[in-house]
């Protein structure tokens, strides 16, 4: 397969997850208040919830730092794709870097724009307001995605967490966040090889600037 094909793939992939993960988010944000949940299966919940952190949820850093930590790593994933292609790597370690990437866009979309094009829901959000709800750079995450595969109650006899409440899987994601997950869970099992050879150049390279400061 040629290096034109696969960037083309890559670009198909990349569209239809950025695509199918903004016209999830939108419905959902134009449809849902905030914590409106419907059980679709006993596992499988559509829960309207938003966040200002990464994936699941997380909050670790400053708003704007992340946001802007965002853009750069898709930057560098948008590059590393690039070498990747024109390398001649297989089509699906390709398509691994391809959803990495276009999962990160897609949560990127919604912490730079979705603050100025919807405004904070009363009790339901609507699109191009007069006023948004936050500056652009911080708007929150839309996530919908809730699988309560596991939802018991613990024996009582356990110590110390006996009888209490417990869920599993409990963080609510979204498609762009699934699409990262899967890129990575794919690419170490399946694509393992690539990441090792890129890893053995990298070291290569840095070798060689250290021998040529060296002399």
């Amino acid at each position: 397969m040629s290096q034109r094909q696969k960037a083309i793939i890559a670009a198909v992939c990349i569209g239809l997850i950025i695509l199918i993960d903004q016209i999830v988010k939108i419905y959902v944000k134009t449809h849902f208040y905030i914590g409106e949940s419907h059980e679709i299966f006993s596992w499988f919940h559509i829960r309207f919830v938003e966040n200002n952190g990464m994936a699941f949820g997380i909050e670790l850093f400053n708003k704007i730092f992340l946001t802007l930590f965002r853009v750069v790593a898709v930057g560098l994933i948008g590059y590393y794709l690039h070498l990747i292609i024109k390398k001649n790597y297989s089509v699906g370690y390709i398509l691994c870097v391809a959803s990495l990437l276009a999962g990160a866009f897609g949560n990127i979309i919604d912490c730079v724009f979705y603050g100025i094009i919807f405004d904070s829901g009363h009790p339901i959000a609507t699109m191009f307001p007069e006023e948004g709800y936050a500056p652009i750079f911080y708007g929150r995450v839309v996530d919908m995605l809730y699988f309560p595969l596991i939802d018991t109650y613990l024996p009582s006899w356990m110590p110390l967490v006996g009888g209490s409440h417990f869920t599993f899987f409990d963080p609510v994601f979204n498609i762009a966040d699934a699409a990262i997950c899967v890129s990575i869970f794919c690419a170490v099992l399946f694509e393992r090889k690539y990441l090792i050879e890129d890893f053995k150049e990298k070291k290569e390279d840095k070798e060689k600037e250290t021998e040529t400061k060296t002399e």
